[in-house]
């Protein structure tokens, strides 16, 4: 799990980038992996920035593309290139992911956001997190 907090209501997608860098997945011996598998993403990631980055790291991204990019795609003919491959089953597990962001916005404080600082709010969620995660 890796968290990143971004000033304000910033979108997702510029904070996409830090939280790759925040990364690590375990391995059973020696240093975490930063680069994963499969990235799942909705579509709100589905920009020509983030597919390139995770490219260029090769990650395979499993990301759906909105109606309007691909209507674009479409419209422009043999030049719109082919479209991003993906995977219908792989994307059925980001479901877990969407579970556990529920899990954490049960915890109160975190999903009312009385915290003033940054860092305050960070631990809370790494509280959550852990408490998560120590469930299981």
């Amino acid at each position: 799990m890796a968290f990143v907090l971004t000033a304000g209501q910033a979108g997702d997608a510029p904070a996409f980038p830090d939280v790759m860098d925040a990364l690590r997945v375990p391995r059973p011996r020696g240093r975490p992996r930063t680069r994963p598998d499969v990235v799942l993403a909705d579509k709100a990631y589905s920009s020509r920035v983030i597919r390139e980055h995770l490219r260029r790291r090769g990650i395979r991204a499993v990301i759906p593309v909105p109606a309007d990019q691909r209507g674009h795609r479409l419209r422009r003919g043999h030049q719109g290139g082919r479209p991003p491959a993906f995977d219908r089953e792989a994307y059925k597990q980001r479901n877990t992911v969407e579970r556990c962001i529920n899990r954490i916005k049960q915890w109160r404080g975190l999903a009312t956001r009385y915290d003033k600082t940054a860092t305050v709010y960070l631990a809370g969620l790494h509280l959550a997190g852990i408490f998560i995660w120590s469930a299981r």
